[in-house]
């Protein structure tokens, strides 16, 4: 259901609602933030998803247990704003969404910043120098003044990297380079 159009009709209204009430008081960066630190702890625990989506569990039960990450939240807690945000999910039963609203804020920041995102996959984590080099490269590929890096792991690539920028992909990996040889072998 999250890729459906009925989704897309929640999501992204209530994504630019969170990126009007940030533009208005100037902290698009201070919510981008609070919605990295969510998006982090809502990738990292199935449970919580399931509670938050879940039809069974009381409103006052999800705003009691949003409200306590709040306050879990390494360095500041969240910001009033994105407090009363959820709550408006949890109210508007929207909140089984919040993954995909803030996916979307997350691309509104990024085109408000002029900034990328790069899907990078490698065999082994890079170095801090590859990520810089890789953020080069996709500099001069689109012209954007910044790049994000989501980097990911696969043991299946041998060696090299995989980089995918919207429907662009530059497969530099060996497993990659491997298949276009048997391509082309096969094809004399």
């Amino acid at each position: 259901m999250k890729g459906s159009l009925l989704s897309a009709g929640v999501v992204e209204p209530y994504a630019e609602a969170l990126m009007s009430l940030a533009q208005e008081n100037e902290l698009t960066e201070r919510l981008g933030e609070d919605v990295a630190g969510l998006l982090t702890i809502l990738q990292e625990s199935p449970d919580l998803q399931v509670l938050l989506g879940s039809p069974v569990v009381k409103a006052e039960d999800k705003k009691a247990v949003l409200q306590q990450i709040s306050t879990s939240l390494e360095g500041d807690q969240l910001h009033p704003y994105m407090i009363s945000f959820l709550n408006v999910l949890v109210d508007r039963r929207r909140i089984l969404f919040l993954e995909a609203i803030f996916q979307q804020y997350q691309a509104l920041l990024r085109k408000l910043k002029q900034t990328v995102l790069a899907e990078v996959t490698s065999a082994v984590s890079l170095t801090d120098q590859q990520n810089e080099s890789v953020r080069e490269k996709v500099r001069e590929i689109t012209g954007a003044s910044q790049v994000e890096l989501d980097t990911k792991i696969d043991p299946d690539l041998i060696g090299g990297v995989i980089i995918k920028v919207g429907s662009q992909v530059i497969d530099s990996s060996l497993r990659g380079q491997l298949r276009r040889i048997g391509l082309r072998l096969n094809a004399t």
